[in-house]
């Protein structure tokens, strides 16, 4: 007698529409638990139809959010973020079983994005307007700020839950509404935070979650009730999203990608140089868009800052995320773990050392394993430094002055984040003067800065005027309206065809 062992049927990951769960769908994508390689359900991807459906129900949803007094707004934003820090982990389990990263990583995570709500509890400061009296006789000036509309919000696999946080809280609290694109790898997280809203207060159709691949993400940007795109992923897909939205007037902001330097000066602490190193290389699996992918090692200090981070790489546990013991979990896709393989594959036939082999690692299992690389006597050139990697490789590159460094780092496409060690006041100055990268780091590896900052990097990190969350985000999400005012008494009208001067 024999048994017939019956998979379990995939859960669909739904669409949010108008408050309304959408599960239907012509296709569809596989969704993936990275730690085991089983596909643990599927997302539904919306059509060009569904997404243009999805901006029309927005648009009348805006009208009324927009009328909406700035006081319940507030109230929506401090609901909320009672909400997710109530459900932290939950949320967190949610990121870890379809990213892969550990738990303690997804809660910080979900602590950074949750600084975003709180600096939007503030929205009535953030929305105040200027004013000017008697610019000229019996005449005053005033400015406001007013919401843009409907706005699309794309947005990357690696934080599924703090990008978003950053970019729907602040465009909602700015009065718009939201059509939110998460990455099809991980949709669920996007799907949560779209019901603790909800929960929260905020009215149906304010913010609309939808699925998808390039078709969704096409429509989004020949929509013309889409009035703005904010969109954080690779390099070449942010130069496409620029293009595409700029050429069908819309505003953008498109973060692109980095290849993050840290120099290490002589008279650097090598301990705290390396445990940070180890942080921002290995963290998330290399999968952070401010992860240090390259050490600039100045002067004699490269051999002792090797043998310290070959040290610690030793002792890092890479396995299932949802293990309290794991540092380091897999990578996101099957895809992403042979592009990996491969960079470290070709260091050496170009000239590099590859001093730790993460392909060596032994996970059981048809996880998206692999270990932390570290890879010595990289330079331009070759492929390990001049491409974004994404995952768990440290390129070591050895300079002999601090000057050679900086232009090292300044002569790179990518300037999203940078750091320098050193004990030295006036070298740490004057790196924070000569750089040319948008967020820098003394003594601080990974210098994403707080919620009352912004967000973004330089040249191809970045395409767009703004910088992501903080004040520059509001100044995305509104547009300024200049309103001049004078209020004559009836005997003083006259007729005058000269351009008015006041």
């Amino acid at each position: 007698m024999s048994t017939t062992v019956t998979e379990p049927a995939l859960t669909t990951v739904p669409h949010i529409i108008g408050g309304e769960r959408v599960d239907p769908a012509d296709r569809t994508g596989p969704v993936f638990d990275p730690a085991t390689g089983r596909q643990t359900g599927e997302v539904a991807l919306a059509s060009a139809a569904l997404v243009h459906e999805a901006a029309r129900i927005a648009e009348r949803a805006q009208r009324g959010w927009r009328d909406t007094g700035l006081g319940r707004r507030q109230q929506v934003m401090f609901r909320l973020r009672e909400i997710i820090s109530a459900r932290a982990e939950e949320l967190a389990r949610i990121i870890t079983a379809e990213h892969g990263k550990t738990v303690d990583d997804a809660l910080g995570e979900v602590a950074r994005g949750l600084e975003n709500v709180e600096f939007c509890t503030s929205l009535m400061h953030h929305l105040k307007g200027d004013y000017s009296e008697q610019v000229a006789s019996g005449v005053d000036v005033h400015q406001v700020r007013q919401p843009v509309g409907v706005v699309a919000c794309i947005t990357p696999f690696n934080f599924p839950a703090m990008v978003p946080l950053w970019m729907v809280t602040t465009a909602i609290a700015a009065g718009n509404a939201v059509i939110l694109k998460p990455s099809e790898r991980d949709p669920s997280a996007a799907v949560w935070l779209a019901e603790a809203f909800a929960q929260a207060g905020l009215p149906a159709g304010i913010l609309n979650v939808v699925h998808g691949d390039k078709e969704a993400v096409d429509a989004l940007l020949d929509d013309p009730i889409v009035r703005a795109v904010s969109f954080v992923g690779s390099t070449p897909i942010a130069k496409y999203i620029y293009a595409r939205a700029a050429e069908n007037g819309k505003r953008v902001q498109a973060l692109g990608g980095a290849k993050n330097h840290m120099i290490v000066m002589p008279d650097a602490d090598l301990d705290a140089a390396a445990d940070a190193a180890v942080s921002a290389a290995y963290g998330s699996a290399g999968e952070r868009c401010m992860a240090v992918s390259v050490v600039v090692a100045v002067g004699g200090v490269a051999d002792a800052l090797i043998a310290k981070v070959a040290e610690r790489i030793a002792g890092l546990v890479v396995g299932n995320g949802a293990d309290p013991h794991t540092d380091m979990g897999p990578l996101i896709t099957r895809d992403a773990l042979d592009r990996v393989r491969g960079f470290v594959a070709g260091a050496a036939g170009e000239g590099a050392r590859v001093v730790v082999d993460g392909r060596e690692l032994d996970v059981e299992g048809e996880g998206f394993f692999i270990g932390p690389s570290l890879v010595d006597g990289v330079a331009p050139g070759m492929r390990v430094y001049d491409e974004e990697i994404f995952g768990p490789v440290l390129s070591v590159v050895r300079v002999a002055t601090y000057d050679e460094a900086v232009s090292l780092i300044n002569a790179n496409r990518y300037a999203n984040g940078t750091a320098v060690f050193t004990r030295d006041g006036k070298t740490a100055r004057q790196f924070e003067y000569d750089i040319e990268v948008g967020m820098v780091g003394i003594n601080v590896p990974i210098p994403v800065p707080i919620g009352a900052f912004s967000f973004g990097g330089w040249k191809d990190s970045l395409f767009g005027d703004t910088h992501m969350y903080g004040p520059e985000a509001f100044a995305f999400y509104t547009r300024r309206k200049v309103v001049t005012t004078r209020w004559p008494e009836p005997s003083e009208s006259q007729i005058s065809l000269g351009f008015p001067t006041h």
